[in-house]
């Protein structure tokens, strides 16, 4: 089956599944925003499978992350909002008007200058957006975006405007003035709202470190979120070969176990 066959033929089963008269009655009775905890999930079983490399899996795991997409697409057509086609042709358009490098004139731009005019195409489009008035720096910034993700993203955006640091060692310094302002907060009270404050500035500052050295935050805590996973497993394994538990361990053991572990072989 060709590709537009195999399209042609997914957009039709995603029209029948919404028929309110033959189709599925969990599909039918969908709307846009019950389907955004599914488009979420989706895009994490996506990460996941390409971080694990299992590639195997991967390609199921695309197709149904291309479901969300068509579904949202047949709601909007129902609703008279926009349909697939239009979908595609406004990517179309926007890949074409953002890579003019490509497109418009070819040249040879370093990856510096290619962020600087990716940021510039992206400024215009909010101020067009605004009707012209001037637009909020974050209008397109999702609110409920992660919030390592959208650290990054105000970042990035402060940064296309000059606002940022000539290299990571700017951005690692203001890691250690937010470690030492975390400490002074927690001397005084480590339960008030003025640490809390503190510890949200070291976080935002530790993103700025991630960015500078080309980075993504949210997969730079996943990863670390796993290496401890399988480090800590290794120490419930480790205290069990010697006839002990979590449960009965003391702290010293444990962090014992830890530093074992943690030796080359």
């Amino acid at each position: 089956m060709s590709q537009q066959n195999a399209l042609s033929e997914l957009l039709t089963i995603m029209a029948r599944l919404r028929d309110p008269k033959t189709g599925c009655p969990w599909d039918v009775k969908q709307d846009f925003k019950s389907i955004v905890p599914h488009t979420i999930e989706e895009a994490y079983e996506v990460a996941d499978c390409i971080e694990r490399g299992d590639f195997s899996e991967l390609k199921t795991e695309l197709g149904d992350l291309l479901f969300q997409v068509i579904f949202y697409a047949q709601l909007g057509k129902e609703q008279g909002l926009f349909d697939f086609h239009d979908i595609v042709q406004g990517l179309n358009d926007k890949l074409i008007r953002r890579h003019p490098h490509i497109f418009a004139q070819q040249q040879n731009l370093t990856d510096e200058q290619i962020a600087q005019q990716w940021q510039a195409i992206k400024a215009q489009e909010r101020i067009e957006k605004a009707n012209n008035a001037p637009p909020s720096l974050w209008q397109d910034i999702p609110a409920n975006l992660p919030s390592l993700s959208k650290a990054k993203k105000i970042q990035q955006r402060v940064a296309g405007l000059g606002f940022d640091w000539p290299s990571y060692h700017g951005a690692l310094d203001k890691v250690a003035e937010e470690v030492d302002e975390v400490k002074e907060a927690l001397a005084v009270d480590p339960y008030s709202a003025h640490s809390a404050e503190e510890v949200g500035d070291l976080l935002f500052a530790t993103v700025n470190v991630a960015r500078h050295i080309k980075r993504d935050p949210e997969q730079l805590l996943r990863a670390a979120n796993d290496k401890f996973s399988v480090r800590f497993e290794k120490v419930q394994a480790y205290l069990t070969e010697r006839g002990q538990s979590l449960d009965t361990a003391t702290l010293e053991q444990m962090d014992a176990a830890w530093e074992a572990i943690k030796k080359p072989v």
